[in-house]
């Protein structure tokens, strides 16, 4: 398998259980910590695309809700409330770190049309800027995937991976990585740490659920994985709650679930 080590262009997707509390309002804590093991990556010369989620659930917390809405226009109205947010938190943590970020509000559909080249090319000139990208589905007009609660920042991750042509794909989960069993309700469940195929095996116990924040659960992220292998992406599931674990993986150390992609198997 590939070292991770050699990996420069990394896109790290975080989903909002990492984010956010369970209250909605920012952790504030592992946030900083994961912004500040970025910009340190960064800095160490390896370019960074930020996929990140939260805006929802950010917006729960500014407008003071404790529970999600169920209706699509109240879906829209807390993702641009939050979405203010969410760039406002990074470009005042990062910028502590003298470190730019831009912000991306894309859909799966320009990515998969001839508008996908104008996509690459503003993030190239973006990360030979030095700047870190920070992607979101843009979820005030994307809203069939607020109504199909399908967990696309997951997709939208490997997607935008294969558009940069990145190295590897990190997805920051709420759990260590891909399990044999649902370990919050199996103790005994045992971490997957190499998939090499993704067959209807791994699909099979890829069935946890999402969070009250969140959406989606972990085959979504076996879905984006699958995305991320066809373009020759390695995909990596670890927990976001421990961020700092992102050095140990970029100095080759095993960390959470890696999906190797077709051509290193």
């Amino acid at each position: 398998m590939k070292n991770f080590k050699d990996n420069k262009r990394i896109v790290v997707k975080v989903g909002t259980s990492t984010l956010a509390h369970k209250t909605g309002k920012l952790n504030i804590r592992r946030v900083e910590k994961l912004v500040k093991i970025l910009a340190d990556l960064s800095n160490s010369g390896r370019e960074i695309i930020l996929v990140s989620s939260g805006a929802m659930g950010l917006g729960m917390g500014k407008l003071g809700l404790v529970k999600k809405p169920t209706d699509t226009p109240s879906k829209q109205a807390l993702a641009a409330v939050g979405q203010c947010e969410l760039m406002y938190m990074y470009d005042k943590m990062f910028g502590e770190y003298n470190i730019v970020v831009a912000q991306l509000l894309l859909t799966k559909y320009i990515l998969l049309d001839e508008r996908k080249a104008n996509v690459e090319n503003a993030v190239n000139k973006l990360l030979e800027q030095g700047v870190i990208p920070i992607v979101n589905e843009n979820d005030t007009v994307a809203i069939d995937e607020l109504e199909l609660e399908m967990g696309e920042n997951d997709s939208l991750a490997a997607t935008i991976a294969a558009v940069a042509k990145a190295d590897a794909l990190v997805i920051l989960s709420d759990i260590d990585g891909l399990f044999d069993d649902d370990p919050k309700k199996n103790e005994g469940a045992r971490l997957i740490s190499v998939v090499r195929d993704i067959d209807n095996n791994i699909k099979a116990v890829a069935k946890g659920a999402g969070s009250k924040l969140g959406t989606g659960g972990m085959a979504t992220k076996i879905k984006a994985a699958e995305i991320a292998s066809q373009s020759g992406i390695d995909t990596v599931i670890m927990n976001g709650r421990t961020p700092e674990k992102l050095y140990d993986l970029f100095q080759g150390k095993q960390i959470g679930t890696r999906f190797v992609s077709g051509d290193q198997r």
